[in-house]
């Protein structure tokens, strides 16, 4: 006899089957964005009850590609002398630290800028503070540490935005700084000579939601681009931004859906020893053959 029709126990028996209850219902809205999207009217509620109510924002929704997306040199004001920044330290050779987080947002903002930093051929290291001994952020020490390694530029990702006494030390020792983060703005900025935040940004924006390692995604491919160098880490940055974001629990909906959805179809196939490790620890080895779904499913 197949097991869905053998008699269920008693315990079975008592437990309440899972009731769905779609609320609230606006089902005249529902019919007609079903004629546009060519889904369900239950479907589309969900759509409806999740703030996607007009045939744009829910086609944007389902198929995030077809995203017009704005130049982000055009949205982080000071996105243009970051890149510059960074140029400058390559082509003088001047060595670059990275100040990190152990979080995932972080540990992939540390490893994309990393690999592409290296890449396009800079003298570049990293640090990721002690968040028991330390807490989070950078400090003091690690910006004396870098002074004495001979570091000219310092870049955080994922941290930095209220890190005012750590930056203001570094100006006194003559280093440059440039801060990548996405957490909330504080009442005085630190003084360092960049600063990419997407809260900075116009609540419109599309580049709102990101992550910290959006943030270092956006500087990373605007590097490359200013250095016509994107094709060489356009896959490999995708990946990271796909993990670090999801990891993140950063809002999928404006440019992190339209990335991450890129992001998942490269993931399967991805040539990084830590990536690889990971889809084989969560059992997953096989998602390359089946299909690029199932790896946001099973990930």
């Amino acid at each position: 006899m197949p097991d869905e029709l053998k008699p269920k126990s008693p315990r079975s028996q008592r437990l309440p089957k899972q009731r769905w209850q779609i609320y609230p219902q606006n089902p005249e809205l529902a019919q007609k964005l079903a004629m546009v999207t060519d889904m369900s009217p239950l479907i589309n509620q969900l759509l409806i009850n999740r703030g996607f109510d007009s045939p744009e924002t829910a086609q944007l929704f389902l198929h995030p590609e077809s995203l017009n997306l704005p130049e982000p040199l055009d949205e982080f004001p000071d996105l243009a002398i970051s890149v510059e920044l960074l140029q400058n330290a390559i082509n003088s050779q001047e060595k670059i630290a990275i100040c990190g987080d152990y979080d995932a947002d972080g540990m992939t903002s540390t490893a994309l800028l990393l690999r592409s930093l290296r890449t396009f051929g800079a003298d570049v290291d990293y640090a990721i503070p002690s968040r028991m001994h330390e807490g989070y952020g950078i400090n003091k020490r690690i910006i004396e540490d870098f002074h004495d390694e001979g570091v000219k530029l310092i870049l955080t990702v994922d941290n930095g935005i209220s890190a005012f006494e750590p930056i203001a030390r570094a100006k006194e020792l003559g280093l440059k700084t440039i801060i990548t983060d996405h957490h909330d703005i504080p009442q005085q900025l630190p003084p360092a000579d960049a600063i990419l935040n997407p809260k900075l940004l116009p609540s419109t924006s599309v580049y709102r939601g990101v992550a910290g390692v959006g943030v270092a995604y956006i500087l990373a491919m605007s590097l490359a681009q200013q250095l016509g160098r994107t094709e060489e880490i356009s896959d490999t940055m995708l990946e990271l931004f796909a993990l670090g974001t999801i990891a993140d629990l950063a809002p999928l909906v404006g440019v992190n859906r339209t990335w991450v959805k890129r992001g998942l179809r490269l993931l399967p196939k991805s040539k990084l020893a830590g990536i690889q490790a990971l889809i084989q620890m969560a059992g997953v080895q096989a998602l390359g053959s089946k299909g690029d779904g199932e790896m946001g499913s099973k990930g």
